[in-house]
């Protein structure tokens, strides 16, 4: 698709962009750039009629460097002060004094500097600010800590936000899990598996479609060279069994988001399963993990209390 040739034909007679072309190029959404204006004074210099914003070249470039700064996690406000001075914008935004109360609409409370870039980028759905920004984390933190000290905590922050505004920010989950999905896949693997070592088999519990805490739990294995088969989210009991008997994994872990998709009695079949030639015979370890088991671990079972334990408990077996 030819965006520029798109946003060229929506461009008026007299010149400038309209509020609409300008978002869909910045990939923001229009009542931000509206909310930057009013608020801000980060607007176009020119209106028809008036009233009708046009934005000029001039006044994109403003934007851009509005969005690169939120992006790296300074508060609209002192963003727009930036950019009304004309400083350049930094490589790396400095912590605001205010930084451990939750800032902009997404309450990250006490967490990293790149959570409310992070956040705020989300909610602008600014697709390619996400995508730099979760490169960004994974190269400069690691794989492990940047799940549980960035995107982990901005996700829940956008769950909680859905839960107490209906359907508002149902959109901002879905955009910022599909980058996050991405970004998890795209972590290459440190080493090919060592002759003979025994897979890891991640699954979601029958019901269960909360796959993201698998999905970095298996980035996390191959990057350290472990085998690893990732069958996803909602697997049928019956079809789980089948595939625990077909490859003979060393663990099975079973993650389950809520106490109802928590089956014991699935634990109890997986646990159960043999494989191999008479009195050679071999057992899957079964793993619990997820919010769904708080309380209630299942006899035989480990429990996999986060992401660093499970990688550590996996890489013994």
């Amino acid at each position: 698709m030819d965006l520029t040739g798109d946003l060229l034909e929506e461009t008026p007679a007299d010149g400038g962009l309209t509020t609409g072309a300008v978002a869909r190029l910045l990939g923001v959404a229009p009542t931000t750039l509206r909310s930057w204006d009013r608020r801000y004074g980060i607007g176009p210099a020119a209106r028809q009629g008036g009233r009708h914003r046009r934005w000029t070249g001039a006044d994109i470039a403003a934007l851009r460097h509005m969005c690169a700064l939120t992006s790296s996690g300074l508060p609209p406000a002192e963003a727009a002060r930036t950019v009304l001075a004309g400083t350049a914008a930094p490589a790396e935004a400095p912590r605001p004094a205010h930084a451990s109360r939750a800032s902009g609409p997404l309450p990250v409370g006490r967490a990293r500097q790149e959570c409310r870039g992070l956040a705020r980028a989300a909610v602008r759905l600014d697709a390619p600010a996400l995508d730099e920004l979760l490169t960004a984390v994974l190269d400069r933190y690691g794989l492990p800590a940047a799940w549980d000290e960035v995107m982990m905590p901005v996700l829940h922050a956008v769950g909680r936000k859905w839960e107490t505004a209906g359907e508002r920010y149902i959109e901002v989950e879905h955009l910022l899990s599909w980058h996050v999905s991405g970004a998890l896949r795209g972590v290459a693997a440190g080493r090919a598996p060592a002759p003979g070592v025994g897979a890891a088999l991640l699954a979601c519990a029958p019901g269960e479609t909360h796959t993201l805490a698998l999905e970095a739990l298996a980035a996390t294995l191959t990057q350290q060279g472990l085998p690893v088969r990732m069958f996803g989210a909602a697997v049928p009991a019956g079809a789980l069994e089948d595939a625990v008997r077909r490859t003979g994994p060393a663990a099975v872990v079973l993650w389950a988001q809520s106490r109802r998709t928590a089956s014991p009695a699935l634990v109890a079949r997986l646990d159960a399963i043999e494989w191999g030639v008479r009195g050679a015979r071999r057992r899957p370890v079964v793993c619990v993990a997820g919010p769904g088991w708080a309380g209630r671990q299942p006899p035989g079972a480990r429990h996999l209390s986060g992401l660093a334990d499970a990688v550590g408990t996996l890489g013994t077996l």
